[in-house]
């Protein structure tokens, strides 16, 4: 027994096999929770998934994604989504970051709590709130504000251009103060002696901002960038709860995970949801790696 236990101390206990049983947590749930469930789903994507028995199809999923204009429509509610996410909440988050990192912000702690908390607040709130001030009813929020400006309410979630207005700016109450902190602590990173040597050289407060914090913020915005392309495609929740379900008039809400929530959880069909995912996580790869290369982050050779 005490030879057993020495054997067992021993093996916790050595240099060599320590760093394999501190990093084995992390690899099983990586296995579990992520290696696993990727592998079924490839899988999943070659079949036809009844209640009672799986028929194997090959690519016939993905070829009806190719004619699916449902999912076409599903695709570029995701794109546009995406793209409008990443005009605003890059650039703002990174001047309010910015602001508050100067001296002309006061209570700088209470402007940070004020930003940060909106992401704290569940997106089931936050979806149901913004619903209820878009609502197409005189007594919405939003058309009573029309109303006292001397205009008619209009169906904000019916139309197009005023539903992504909703959306985007359910995006930007949220996820602003988030990025603005990711900013934050990029800006800390910065030596300040570098601002100091500009400002002897006479270099505005502009040509600071432009030659010595945007430069120095790339690996941040690059974080953010990356992190940003992926939230954009695999918004769902918050169109979900903007319309109060999947089905909004004409699928303009209608996105990527949208699609495959209404293929997989609504009409199981498993195989043909597999396949939506798995197209979703390509894109979202290739989106990524491209602005990756552009951003000189990944170089090729020796550079």
């Amino acid at each position: 027994m005490k030879k057993k236990q020495g054997v067992i101390h021993k093996f916790m206990y050595s240099q060599k096999t320590a760093p394999y049983v501190f990093v084995l947590p992390f690899l099983l749930s990586f296995t579990i929770f992520w290696i696993y469930p990727l592998c079924s789903t490839v899988i999943m994507s070659f079949q036809n998934i009844k209640p009672a028995t799986t028929e194997w199809v090959g690519f016939e999923n993905y070829g009806k994604l190719l004619k699916d204009s449902v999912f076409h429509t599903a695709v570029g509610n995701s794109f546009l989504y995406m793209i409008l996410t990443l005009i605003f909440l890059i650039p703002f988050p990174m001047l309010f970051a910015v602001l508050m990192d100067s001296r002309m912000v006061k209570a700088k702690g209470l402007w940070k709590a004020i930003l940060y908390m909106p992401a704290l607040t569940s997106v089931v709130i936050s979806g149901t709130l913004f619903r209820l001030m878009f609502s197409e009813y005189r007594t919405g929020q939003m058309n009573v504000l029309l109303q006292a400006l001397g205009m008619e309410p209009i169906s904000w979630l019916k139309m197009k251009g005023t539903a992504y207005f909703a959306l985007l700016l359910l995006a930007c109450w949220r996820w602003t103060g988030v990025n603005m902190l990711y900013f934050l602590s990029g800006l800390k990173a910065i030596d300040t002696s570098l601002y100091e040597s500009a400002s002897i050289d006479g270099a505005t407060t502009w040509q600071k901002f432009r030659y010595v914090t945007i430069p120095l913020l790339k690996p941040t915005t690059v974080y953010v960038c990356t992190i940003s392309v992926y939230a954009g495609l695999a918004m769902f929740l918050e169109s979900f709860m903007l319309w109060a379900g999947n089905g909004s008039p004409k699928n303009i809400g209608l996105t990527i995970v949208g699609y495959l929530y209404r293929r997989g959880i609504e009409k199981m069909q498993m195989g043909y949801a597999s396949a939506v995912g798995l197209v979703l996580l390509i894109i979202a790869l290739f989106i990524n790696v491209i602005q990756l290369i552009a951003t000189g982050t990944f170089k090729r050779g020796d550079d």
